[in-house]
């Protein structure tokens, strides 16, 4: 009942006679007749459960019906098993099911004349017809109550993305114990395609493996070059499992040793790191994390003179400090209320991911010369504090040395 728990919660939010329209995702063609693994729309699942292309639910407090497609014997034969009509109204709990064929004629009888019409149109083909179908009817957005349902995960939500978090820490150990001094970038990813695969689970975003001055390119996604000894290797790289996603970024010597430069710059930002995850708890600013990162990393380049007191961070550091996390790696939610940087809250995701990068530069010491840094874990925040949903894998200079050398 967990997706009607949802749409009860929705409506409640709504005007009295709320009607909700929404729709999945189209699929989308790769090249040719061949399209892309279908990922449906994340506010659609959420609010649904529904995994298959073409399909548009509608829902009010007295009705639940959704259109889809029916049974195809020819094109299951092709494209694998349908949920189909029959099935569809004790599988998805509806109180009709429809043939998406027939939305044009269908779906203004769901639609009484005081209905208070939300629907959110994508940019597609498909989603345009449907506003066209709505074209005598005011339109509401949901995207403001919806998104902040989402931005709270529930106990569900929660022990998927700690699945999807270890899936991924799996997968960046085995990185660390994999790479060795002339491999490909592309080659060290491939440890990540095998172990989220192995999971049935797939990336949550195109991954970056990037070596050497590659990492200082904030999405780097060639992936393509040669992995030299003395360099560093950045990896931002996390799986989606059950339409969840992780998102970690770690950073390691290819040949399993840290310079005194690198070692110099990785604390900085590890230092940053910690400071920044320890201050999050319920009513903290969203914004303290970011500030307190700026603050530690600034006073750790001036340190090092590759700032002068008061010169700007942006130079080395030009990023935000973290993002909401969930269905989407990027995820829904705002920031701010009332243009004031909005509070943590129970049951909130978001990544902590302070970096330096240090391109070539003749004004600074040529020791730094193309380090980049970012370092970055999944934190959920608790009634009282946090939990790092990522805190099992490794990241100070000690234990990522311990585990490349151990052999």
């Amino acid at each position: 009942m967990i997706h009607q728990n949802r749409q009860k919660e929705l409506l409640s939010k709504l005007d009295d006679n709320a009607l909700i329209i929404i729709s999945t995702n189209p699929e989308q063609f790769r090249n040719g007749d061949v399209t892309f693994a279908f990922r449906p729309h994340s506010d659609f699942f959420y609010l649904t459960g529904f995994d298959e292309p073409e399909a548009v639910a509608v829902i009010s407090r007295s009705h639940y019906a959704m259109f889809l497609r029916d049974k195809d014997p020819a094109r299951e034969i092709w494209d694998g098993e349908r949920l189909g009509l029959e099935n569809a109204s004790a599988a998805l709990k509806l109180n009709k099911a429809f043939d998406i064929k027939t939305i044009n004629n269908q779906l203004s009888q769901l639609i009484n004349n005081n209905s208070v019409v939300y629907f959110d149109a994508k940019p597609c083909d498909f989603d345009t017809q449907i506003t066209n179908l709505l074209a005598k009817y005011t339109i509401k957005s949901l995207k403001e109550p919806l998104h902040e349902m989402r931005l709270i995960k529930d106990e569900s939500e929660i022990k998927t993305m700690q699945k999807a978090a270890d899936i991924s820490t799996i997968a960046h150990q085995h990185a660390m114990q994999y790479v060795t001094p002339g491999m490909l970038e592309c080659e060290l990813q491939s440890v990540f395609d095998a172990q989220f695969v192995k999971n049935k689970s797939e990336h949550a975003y195109t991954p970056i493996v990037a070596g050497g001055k590659n990492a200082c390119i904030l999405h780097y996604i060639k992936n393509n070059q040669v992995l030299i000894d003395g360099d560093l290797v950045l990896i931002d790289a996390g799986c989606e499992f059950d339409n969840y996603a992780s998102d970690i970024t770690r950073v390691f010597p290819v040949n399993g040793r840290f310079s005194d430069p690198q070692k110099s710059i990785y604390q900085i930002v590890l230092d940053a790191q910690l400071a920044a995850i320890e201050c999050i708890k319920p009513g903290v600013s969203v914004h303290e994390p970011h500030k307190i990162a700026c603050a530690i990393i600034q006073q750790g380049l001036e340190s090092l003179g590759l700032l002068a007191p008061g010169e700007p961070l942006s130079k080395f550091y030009m990023h935000g400090t973290g993002h909401w996390l969930g269905m989407d790696v990027h995820d829904v939610g705002t920031y701010q209320h009332n243009k004031q940087h909005r509070l943590f809250e129970k049951g909130m995701v978001i990544t902590v991911e302070p970096g330096i990068y240090i391109r070539k530069d003749d004004k600074i010491n040529p020791i730094y010369n193309d380090i980049g840094i970012r370092i970055e874990d999944d934190v959920l925040v608790t009634e009282t504090g946090h939990n790092v949903l990522t805190g099992n894998l490794i990241k100070t200079i000690n234990d990522i040395e311990a585990l490349m050398n151990k052999n």
